[in-house]
């Protein structure tokens, strides 16, 4: 699983160019862990978001894990390799023998064995992790550390960007409405002037 930096400019450009040429999240959140995914050789990738309340991981896009392994259950941010929720870049090399696994066994047997976890943050706050997951022991490089953390914070962004996209269309949609009823209210308005003949 031994990448060039070459190969992750290439992803990270990819990354980038598909934030930029599209606004839907899920698109958009798709594309950076098939990237990443390919770019690391990897078995999968993970972008889990913290819920509202901040008491649960969400699973949100997810690639080359199974279905029964992402329904394993709630992940908890205190459990599940918690120093990425503390800021922290986290490397696994044994996910079925480290306690900071919350599901090792589980791990084990989707054919987990290293884990690559990187903190998401926006303005200085903690929103998430981005994880990759290796078929094989993998003893992480400072270059995927780098390409890991430059990813989260582009997904980070992609993020953002989304949830303003979405404010401006329910407002834009609100405003529209709003103006369909104050037409009907006025009747027809501005009055039509009979053209004389």
């Amino acid at each position: 699983m031994v990448m060039s930096g070459s190969s992750y400019y290439q992803k990270l450009y990819e990354i980038a160019a598909a934030i930029n040429s599209t606004l839907t999240r899920e698109v958009v959140l798709q594309t950076i862990v098939e990237k990443v995914t390919q770019a690391m050789d990897a078995k999968g990738c993970s972008i889990i978001l913290l819920s509202p309340d901040k008491k649960e991981l969400l699973h949100t896009i997810t690639y080359g894990l199974s279905d029964w392994y992402l329904r394993k259950g709630p992940l908890s941010p205190d459990k599940s390799i918690s120093e990425a929720m503390q800021g922290k870049v986290v490397a696994i090399l044994n996910a079925a023998e480290d306690d900071r696994v919350q599901y090792q066994e589980l791990a084990k047997l989707e054919g987990i064995v290293s884990i690559l976890s990187v903190p998401m943050t926006l303005r200085a706050e903690i929103i998430g992790v981005i994880r990759v997951y290796t078929a094989k022991m993998y003893p992480f490089t400072l270059e995927d550390l780098y390409f890991m953390g430059a990813v989260g914070n582009l997904a980070a962004i992609a993020l953002e960007n989304a949830r303003f996209v979405e404010s401006v269309k329910k407002g834009n949609e609100a405003l529209r409405e709003e103006l369909l009823e104050w037409r009907k209210a006025m009747g027809d308005w501005p009055p039509r002037l009979a053209h004389r003949r």
